[in-house]
């Protein structure tokens, strides 16, 4: 897993060497984030997503603490 994030980081800075991505642009981090974020929302909207049944069970939380991004019980293994 780590070699592959240095792998695809060093991709990154050989395609700003290149001159085909900027030098200022978001680092492969944030562009996995991002999709990652994209994904999970269009699964979450879209409730015949063929990756929705793998999400857990909707949970109800009595506590008003904060806003949550989604409200699944999270897989504790």
């Amino acid at each position: 897993m780590v070699a592959d994030k240095q792998r695809l980081e060093a991709f990154v800075c050989h395609a700003v060497r290149a001159d085909l991505y900027p030098t200022d642009g978001l680092s492969m981090q944030q562009l996995v984030t991002d999709d990652d974020d994209a994904l999970f929302g269009r699964v979450l909207a879209n409730e015949h997503h063929v990756l929705r049944e793998l999400l857990p069970d909707t949970t109800n939380q009595k506590y008003g603490l904060r806003k949550r991004r989604h409200n699944y019980t999270p897989n504790i293994k």
